[in-house]
């Protein structure tokens, strides 16, 4: 039986390592700040979860054990509040939020300006006074 809680536990820890290269990778392509976010503080929870699961599994029931159940407490303790204040520190700089090729509210410069009537004169309803 503890052969196989080993490989059970070394599969976990393969498991939680490549879900947060999985992240890592969403950081360098999500578009903008807040689904970058969004999948670094996701996949750092889910691969902590799987590695430190994994990591308990070889150890076995020990002192280590117990170690490892406070850092994974600690981490689910802390990334959800940083994701937040790193979200929150993005709005409040300004970044907007972005879907596909979009921006959801646009910056100042999209946003269409009235300068006025047009040089030439004529109506802007197309007729012609006659």
């Amino acid at each position: 039986m503890p052969e196989v809680l080993m490989w059970i536990g070394g599969g976990l820890v393969i498991a939680g390592t490549l879900l947060s290269l999985l992240g890592a990778g969403g950081v360098l392509r999500f578009p903008d700040v807040y689904t970058r976010i969004h999948a670094a503080s996701l996949t750092d929870t889910g691969g902590a979860t799987l590695v430190l699961l994994g990591l308990g599994l070889v150890s076995g029931l020990s002192l280590d054990t117990v170690k490892l159940f406070f850092c994974w407490a600690f981490i689910m303790l802390t990334t959800p509040a940083a994701a937040n204040a790193l979200a929150n520190a993005a709005y409040g700089a300004g970044h907007k939020p972005r879907i596909g090729t979009f921006q959801i509210m646009p910056a100042d410069k999209d946003i269409p300006r009235d300068d006025g009537p047009p040089e030439s004169g004529a109506p802007e309803d197309g007729s012609a006074d006659e």
